[in-house]
């Protein structure tokens, strides 16, 4: 008798499953109830050069307008100058205390902000300021500075992204992936 055919009219039953075939099962990154898609390399450039643009700016700005701003006899920094510095130095540590405020609170510089993409846990879930700060930038920091080896670390860093998981090794470091927002 065949299985697949049956002779009382009834619709045919399934095939016997194969006992030694691979569980089939959907898998998905889950976190707070939504799957979670990992952010494109390309975005997460983006949003790197966005963050590093104002302090940038800051730069450049400092390096036209100090110069101009010497004493008469061409040595330190006039009244004006060190306003000027002074005025860049708040900016920055303005700009650093703005991001900290938005990675604590979303997960998001200002620059994953513009671009949609927020830093979480790899199963999902928020990450601490204090994982981001410690694990993600103070840790391979450190590493980057070891005479030698630093410059390597950094390299193979940011090499990482390249990998099917798309993590650089900072986020292995802080079990910590770059999502959409």
């Amino acid at each position: 008798m065949d299985p697949y055919n049956s002779a009382d009219g009834q619709a045919p039953s399934a095939p016997p499953a194969n006992p030694y075939a691979a569980p089939d099962a959907r898998v998905a990154d889950i976190g707070h109830g939504q799957a979670q898609i990992k952010s494109s390399r390309g975005v997460r450039l983006g949003a790197v050069l966005l963050d590093s643009l104002p302090v940038v700016v800051l730069a450049i700005l400092a390096a036209i307008a100090l110069p101009a701003t010497q004493n008469a006899n061409g040595q330190g920094i006039s009244p004006i100058g060190m306003v000027i510095l002074v005025a860049m130095v708040v900016g920055m540590i303005a700009f650093a205390i703005y991001q900290l405020v938005q990675l604590h609170r979303s997960g998001q510089t200002f620059g994953k902000k513009v671009l949609g993409i927020r830093i979480v846990r790899n199963d999902g879930t928020r990450a601490s300021l204090g994982r981001i700060l410690g694990l993600r930038y103070f840790v391979p920091g450190l590493l980057g500075g070891i005479p030698l080896v630093g410059p390597l670390f950094t390299l193979l860093d940011s090499l990482f992204i390249f990998g099917d998981a798309k993590r650089c090794i900072h986020d292995l470091i802080a079990d910590t992936i770059v999502v959409d927002a």
